[in-house]
């Protein structure tokens, strides 16, 4: 892809851009519902009191790889 890259025409390149960009705006404008945010509120609130444990993001790697349990 680097190839073809340093090689494209500025049309192409500015097309290939133009579909990431689309595609970019798109993620970002991702919204929760109701429901998941009262979620989300739920949770927070058992994690602030102390009920539910959290991982930092090598421990929880580590989970996803199965080298460290729960």
């Amino acid at each position: 892809m680097i190839t073809y890259l340093s090689d494209a025409e500025d049309n192409k390149i500015k097309a290939i851009y133009t579909l990431l960009e689309r595609e970019i705006e798109d993620e970002q404008s991702f919204t929760l519902s109701e429901e998941h945010l009262e979620i989300l509120d739920r949770e927070r609130k058992l994690h602030i009191n102390g009920k539910t444990k959290s991982y930092n993001k090598q421990d929880s790697l580590d989970i996803i790889k199965g080298l460290k349990t729960l």
